[in-house]
C-alpha cells in the first residue's frame, strides 16, 4: 500500500462512514472476548475476520484489473499488524484479475478448500452499501447469521447521529421520565440516546423497555430495528441538500471537448432522466420512513403495542431502504468528489458517458423504469466496456 493509503487506513477507525466500511478489526477489538463473536464469526478465516472491507470507487488506473469494466468494487484490506494500522496492510478487490492467486497467497490453502468465505465476499460484493441494517437482512436471506456485534453503526456516524436522534425522540424521553426535574430528564435523555444507539441492556434502559412492553429477550432485536429507522431518517436528513444539488448539477453538466452525435444524443436523453430518478428514489425512501413515523406516533399516543409490533415485523423494509439510499449516496458522494462545489466542472464526453452508465446501473429499480421516457442505450464508444453492468 502507498504512504497515502497507509495514512487513510490508520484514519478509518476515527472517520469511517458506516455505509462504506465494514471494520471487522475494530469489531474484534471490542467484542473478541464475547462468546457470540467466537461462535458466530463473520468469516471463518481468522485473517479475513480482522479485515477492513470497503466499497471503493475505482480510479482509472485500477479499472484494468476488472474485465467487466466496472466503476466500483469491494476492497479487502488485511492489516499487517492490527495493533498498529500505520504499518499498512495487504489489499485486494473482490473478483479482480488473479483474485484467487492473491487470496491464496494471503490466506493459504483454506481459501481453496473452504468455500464459505468466498461466498460471503460475493454476497458483500453484490450490495451497493455496507450499512449494517441492509447487510444483516441481505445475509439472513442467504442463510448467514453472524453475531449481532457485526452490525453496528461506526463510531464516527454515531457521534454525528446523537443530536439528531435526541431531537427525534424528545417526546418519548419526556414520556419515559415524566415527573423528574428538567435537568435530570435532560441528562437521562442523553444517556437513553446512547443506550439506544449502542443497544445496551441494563437498568438505565428499563423505563424504555417497560414503555415499549418488550420482554428482555425481545428488547435487543426491537431496538436494533428502531436504530435502523433512526439511521435511515438521519441519512435522508443529512443527504437532502446534497441530493437536490447533485440532481440539479447532473441536469446542467456538459462535456468538455468534442463529442459525436450518438454521444450527444445519449447524454441528452440520460441527463434529465437521471436527475428525476435520483429524486424519485429519495422520495420513495422518505415515503417508506413515514410508515415508521406513524408507528412512532402511536407510541406517543399511548399505544406502545402498535409500535412494538411494528419494530419486530419491519426489518424487511431495511433491504429496500438500504439499497435505494445506498445507490443515491454512491451517486452523491462520487459527484461531489469529482466536481467539488465552487470549482469549474470539466469532464470529457467518454468519461461522462461512463459515469452516467454507472449511475443508471445503480438506479435500476423496477419502479423507476417508467421514468425513462427515452431509450437508455449507451453509445457504442462505452457500451462494450460496461456491458456486464448494463445487463
Amino acid at each position: 500500500m502507498s504512504g497515502q493509503s497507509v495514512r487513510n487506513l490508520a484514519n478509518l477507525q476515527r472517520s469511517a462512514s458506516t455505509s462504506r466500511v465494514l471494520n471487522l478489526l475494530r469489531i474484534g477489538q471490542r467484542c473478541g472476548g464475547e462468546e457470540e463473536h467466537a461462535e458466530h464469526p463473520f468469516f471463518r478465516h481468522p485473517h479475513l475476520n480482522r479485515a477492513i472491507i470497503l466499497k471503493h470507487r475505482l480510479r482509472r488506473n485500477e479499472r484494468d484489473i476488472f474485465p467487466d469494466g466496472r466503476l466500483t468494487a469491494t476492497k479487502i484490506v488485511i492489516p499487517i499488524d492490527g495493533a498498529d494500522l500505520k504499518l499498512g496492510g495487504r489489499s485486494v478487490f473482490v473478483d479482480q484479475l488473479n483474485y484467487d492467486a492473491v487470496m491464496h497467497a494471503s490466506l493459504g490453502e483454506r481459501w481453496i478448500t473452504h468455500a464459505e468465505d468466498r461466498e460471503m465476499l460475493e454476497l458483500l460484493d453484490a450490495l451497493p452499501s455496507l450499512d449494517p441494517f441492509l447487510l444483516r437482512e441481505h445475509l439472513k436471506r442467504h442463510g448467514r447469521t453472524p453475531a449481532r456485534c457485526y452490525f453496528e453503526v461506526s463510531d464516527a456516524d454515531l457521534a454525528r447521529m446523537h443530536r439528531y436522534v435526541e431531537g427525534e425522540i424528545r417526546q418519548l424521553i419526556e414520556l419515559c421520565f415524566a415527573g423528574g426535574e428538567t435537568s435530570g430528564r435532560a441528562g437521562a435523555g442523553a444517556k437513553l440516546v446512547r443506550k439506544i444507539l449502542s443497544i445496551t441492556v441494563d437498568e438505565d434502559t428499563e423505563p424504555l423497555r417497560l414503555t415499549l412492553r418488550l420482554e428482555k429477550n425481545e428488547y435487543q432485536e426491537g431496538v436494533f430495528c428502531w436504530k435502523g429507522f433512526l439511521y435511515y431518517k438521519w441519512t435522508v436528513a443529512e443527504q437532502l441538500k446534497d441530493i437536490e444539488r447533485v440532481a440539479a448539477s447532473i441536469g446542467q453538466i456538459r462535456p468538455s471537448g468534442p463529442a459525436d452525435a450518438e454521444v450527444k444524443a445519449y447524454l441528452g436523453r440520460t441527463r434529465d432522466a437521471l436527475g428525476r430518478s435520483i429524486l424519485a428514489v429519495r422520495d420513495a425512501a422518505r415515503e417508506t420512513l413515514t410508515v415508521y413515523d406513524r408507528a412512532f406516533a402511536s407510541l406517543l399516543d399511548g399505544q406502545p403495542q402498535a409500535f412494538r409490533d411494528f419494530l419486530l415485523s419491519a426489518p424487511s423494509m431495511f433491504a429496500d431502504l438500504g439499497e435505494r439510499l445506498g445507490a443515491v449516496n454512491h451517486i452523491a458522494s462520487f459527484w461531489q468528489f469529482r466536481f467539488p462545489l465552487g470549482r469549474p466542472a470539466f469532464i470529457g464526453a467518454e468519461e461522462l458517458c461512463e459515469t452516467f452508465m454507472d449511475f443508471e446501473d445503480s438506479l435500476s429499480f423496477p419502479e423507476l423504469r417508467r421514468l425513462a421516457e427515452a431509450p437508455t442505450g449507451a453509445p457504442a464508444l462505452a457500451r462494450g466496456a460496461m456491458a456486464v453492468n448494463l445487463d
